[in-house]
Parts: C-alpha cells; structure tokens; sequence
C-alpha cells in the first residue's frame, strides 16, 4: 500500500506492507536509527517519536494507521545552530543520561511535558515520575532524569513570557524544546 508520512519536516512517499511497524519504517527504510527497538512489546519507551505532536510508541503503530500524519523522530529535535535542545542540555547538566540507550524515547516523550507545562505551571516529581512509566532506564535510576525534567521545565517557563510576547497574535509560540515542522 502506498503510504505518504512527513517525517521531521519532509515528505516520505512508499510502499508498506500492512503489518509493517512504524518503527520499521523509521530506523530500516528511512535510516532514523536514532528511535531504538528494545523489547518490541511497547514496554521499554525506548522507540518514541511523535505522532502529530503527541508521543506514541513506534513498535506499537502501524505504519498504514499513520499515514497522512506528521512525524518527528529523535533526528528531528533541532535548535538553531545545531545545540542541544532545553530538554538534552538539562539532562546532561544533571547526568540524566548514561549509557543512552533510552534517551531518544525519553527525550521525545519528555519534550512533549515540557513543551505542553511550558508557559504554566511546572510538572510535580509524582507527575514527573507518572509521564516516565512508559520509559524504561536501567542506568540513572531516573533521580537525575526527574531533576533534568525540572530544570528544563524551568528553563522553558522563565524563557515562555518573552517568547510570548514576540509572538504575532494568532501564532503559537516556539518552546524551548521545539521541533522542526
């Protein structure tokens, strides 16, 4: 069947047999291999991406079911200049990546957190800890991912008031772990 997804910003058109995963699709024919397949049962979080904005387990998607759908992959988190964004730089001032494995899945589904408390209130530990369920990390014991968390949110809120200002009405302000469209 023939599918067309756009992808971190650009248009994929193919083929796809109807019981290919979305994560299959990703990392072996488009070559994203940056969204990771670790148990294949959408236990382990570690193939996030989003799918029209909102964080989805790949392994757990058909690609036919996205089709006509946006989406971005670990590949297609971008600041300007090529930086880490927000969300990374925190977790590595707080350590919140070890061996890496998980981050890709933890920063897409994360990113989503802190792009939607941006311009609020900033996420609990409990809620913190209840939107990391669905990621499994065996190396940082998430302490440091949870402080990660708050130092992006943080970062995101003192950044939202500025942004929102320079921002034309009827437009949505950029955050501070924004993606590429």
């Amino acid at each position: 069947m023939d599918i067309t997804l756009n992808v971190n910003g650009r248009p994929e058109q193919f083929s796809a047999q109807p019981n290919e995963l979305l994560v299959e699709r990703l990392r072996d024919g488009l070559g994203l291999t940056g969204t990771k397949v670790g148990c294949d049962t959408g236990q382990c979080g570690s193939c996030v991406v989003r799918l029209d904005g909102r964080s989805v387990k790949s392994c757990l998607v058909l690609t036919a079911s996205a089709a006509g759908s946006d989406v971005a992959t670990i590949e297609g988190v971008t600041v300007p200049g090529g930086e880490l964004t927000g969300l990374q730089e925190a977790l590595r001032q707080e350590h919140g990546t070890q061996c890496g494995f998980c981050t890709p899945g933890m920063v897409m589904a994360l990113g989503e957190l802190v792009d939607t408390t941006a311009g609020g209130e900033a996420p609990t530990e409990p809620e913190i800890r209840e939107w990391l369920t669905g990621n499994l990390c065996r190396c940082t014991g998430y302490h440091s991912v949870v402080r990660g968390v708050q130092r992006a949110c943080a970062a995101a809120r003192a950044e939202a008031p500025a942004a929102l200002a320079e921002t034309p009405a009827g437009t949505s302000a950029p955050s501070a772990v924004g993606q590429e469209a």
